[in-house]
């Protein structure tokens, strides 16, 4: 009898599989990471090859913005798919909060829990949602490394109770920082062989405070050539009352501290060293990624939960509505499409959950209320959406359109802002008579629903918001 190949037998089964399945994602989170990266041009100073990069092969959204300029509730609202004025999540809560935080969170579905139930392996390490994640959303967890990396026997600069801000050079070397170890297994994830398509999230820490990192990464900024931001000293003058009261953060440093002190510059060198670090151990991720099997199969986003202000509007916090805390790198490399393109136009990082599911080919999440932004990865111009809109405390939201900043308060005060002719917002244009009509236009896009603050927040930032919880609902 005439004996057979198995080959073409084999060749055959194997050109049957289907062509292509369902791709991975990489997600990656970075904490407090504003516009100082390369490719969105903050600070000239910026040095962040490894983000540059990922920019230049995927769709880098410059108008993207947090839905609250603060960690907890930013995250909570990117993976929930809500907003802060929906689910009363306006302060930081413990991660297994979320799920009662309020009646509207009831039986939501958090973005790597819907993965998880359309067949995907989850896997997480980091600071994903405010802590790390709640119990159960990823099937395998690296968790969250405790702290913010090792500390001084006592701190260089400032040491204010509410705040964990200062910076130096610290420690010696990268292996003892918790970035260093969740990029290491993230890496040795990506090193694996799965057998179904994985969602993998990977949540760094700096450049959250403290701004410690080793000294080699504030070599890379020689303090002579750091640039601080724009500043003018009576930028405060024209801001409503409520404003201040939302800003009045005592245990931050202030810009006139700063200057008065001579600490400005090493602020920023400090901030810088911390972008130029995390940057790195991002490229780590990318690299390992580029040299797994699975480069040609997945998606990478990356974001940041909000921005940073580095001496704007008189000191160095989040906590606010102004552009440098609610502007956010927003990064998306699909799997094919435009290389190098550049968004302008107003997102969201609520965004993000319907973004990815439809990237996947997953059926849409009808609680999810951002929009997806699969038409501006080949349409910079499409039009998803008016406006971003960022909260900050019940009933304190900014309107953001490609040319405006309008926010308006609980009690009625406003601030406007013409981005094309102020790009420092230093000029409060709410009270010209030339700009009622705009002003009546953007009101429209206020949200219609401002519930109340959750009970299990438990951190209100400072005393506005305190007294702001003992109003009537």
């Amino acid at each position: 009898m005439k004996s057979i190949s198995l080959i073409p037998l084999i060749f055959l089964a194997l050109s049957c599989k289907p062509s292509r399945e369902k791709p991975n994602v990489l997600m990656i989170s970075i904490d407090d990471l504003n516009d100082w990266v390369g490719c969105m041009g903050g600070n000239q100073s910026a040095i962040t090859p490894n983000i540059d990069r990922l920019a230049s092969e995927g769709v880098l959204f410059t108008n993207a913005h947090c839905q609250t300029a603060l960690c907890g509730p930013s995250r909570a609202s990117i993976m929930s798919g809500l907003r802060p004025s929906t689910s009363g999540i306006y302060g930081q809560l413990k991660d297994n909060e979320i799920r009662t935080a309020s009646d509207t969170m009831k039986g939501i579905l958090f973005l790597p829990e819907y993965f998880g139930k359309n067949g995907y392996k989850t896997m997480g390490i980091g600071k994903i949602f405010h802590e790390h994640a709640p119990d159960g959303v990823f099937q395998e967890s690296g968790g969250r490394i405790k702290g913010f990396g090792p500390k001084p026997d006592k701190p260089f600069h400032w040491n204010k109770k509410g705040t964990a801000t200062d910076w130096g050079a610290f420690p010696d070397v990268d292996q003892k920082m918790p970035d260093y170890q969740s990029a290491q297994w993230a890496i040795s994830r990506l090193q694996e062989n799965h057998d179904r398509p994985f969602f993998l999230s990977v949540g760094f820490l700096r450049p959250h405070v403290p701004w410690y990192v080793p000294k080699k990464w504030f070599d890379m900024h020689p303090i002579e050539n750091v640039h601080t931001p724009p500043y003018l000293e009576n930028d405060r003058d024209d801001l409503p009352e409520i404003a201040l009261q939302i800003d009045d953060l005592p245990m931050m440093p202030s810009t006139k501290w700063a200057i008065e002190s001579g600490q400005w510059k090493s602020i920023v060198q400090s901030y810088l060293a911390s972008t130029s670090f995390v940057d790195y151990y991002v490229g780590q991720v990318l690299e390992a990624l580029e040299k797994s099997p699975y480069r040609d199969n997945t998606i990478v986003i990356l974001w940041s939960d909000h921005g940073y202000r580095l001496g704007e509007k008189g000191t160095f916090a989040k906590h606010c509505l102004w552009q440098e805390g609610t502007n956010v790198p927003l990064i998306v490399k699909p799997i094919t499409g435009k290389r190098g393109l550049k968004v302008n136009v107003p997102v969201e990082l609520l965004d993000i959950y319907p973004t990815l599911l439809e990237l996947c080919g997953l059926t849409k999440n009808e609680r999810n209320e951002g929009k997806s932004l699969k038409p501006l990865l080949t349409d910079p111009k499409a039009k998803i959406k008016e406006a971003a809109i960022s909260t900050y405390g019940r009933n304190n939201h900014a309107i953001i359109t490609e040319k405006y900043r309008y926010i308006h308060y609980e009690n009625g005060a406003e601030e406007l802002y013409d981005r094309e002719d102020d790009p420092n917002e230093w000029t409060n244009l709410a009270s010209e008579q030339s700009m009622y009509n705009t002003k009546q236009a953007l009101q429209k896009l206020l949200p219609k629903v401002n519930a109340a603050w959750s009970e299990k927040v438990t951190m209100r930032q400072n005393e506005y918001f305190i007294k702001a919880t003992e109003k009537p609902n």
